[in-house]
């Protein structure tokens, strides 16, 4: 079974229109100058004809990558959130072991952004601050070495 593809409104919003412009904007203008360079006979040397066929399929993988994704989609918004708990679309305030605060967004695959701090549920940051509540203390382990950090605020 497939895991859930969470994602934030803000997100399925970008996704959406990413969609939107590949679909009414790119495509048909890629059509149109493959057509156009079609018309103007020998295709096997015809630069125009060959990167248009080739974008055209990029374009269209895309399109498929999206649509699935926006039809799986599973929109949670912060704004509905009242746990008091670590739970998708939280923003968490933490401090590690050196005193250095960090600020994390917990958002769905399609939404990382490294760096806004906006990290995925399935990083093992975000699977290791899941559950927890202000005051906590965190052991995360990662490539570079386990980190401890404890819990100051959470937010939706």
């Amino acid at each position: 079974m497939k895991a859930p593809n969470y994602i934030t409104p803000e997100g399925f919003s970008k996704l959406q229109e990413e969609f939107r412009q590949l679909f009414s904007v790119e495509r048909p203008k890629l059509v149109e100058t493959v057509a156009w360079a079609a018309g103007n006979g020998d295709r096997s040397e015809n630069g125009d004809y060959i990167y248009g066929k080739r974008r055209l399929r990029e374009v269209d993988r895309r399109l498929k990558f999206l649509r699935d994704r926006i039809e799986s989609a599973q929109v949670v918004n912060p704004k509905e959130i009242t746990s008091k708990h670590v739970v998708f679309s939280a923003t968490v305030k933490v401090e590690d072991e050196e005193g250095k605060i960090r600020i994390f967004r917990i958002v769905g695959e399609d939404e990382i952004a490294p760096e806004s701090n906006h990290i995925s549920w399935k990083s093992p940051m975000a699977k290791a601050l899941m559950g927890k509540n202000v005051g906590d203390v965190v052991l995360i382990r990662r490539p570079a070495g386990d980190l401890e950090v404890e819990i100051l605020e959470i937010s939706y």
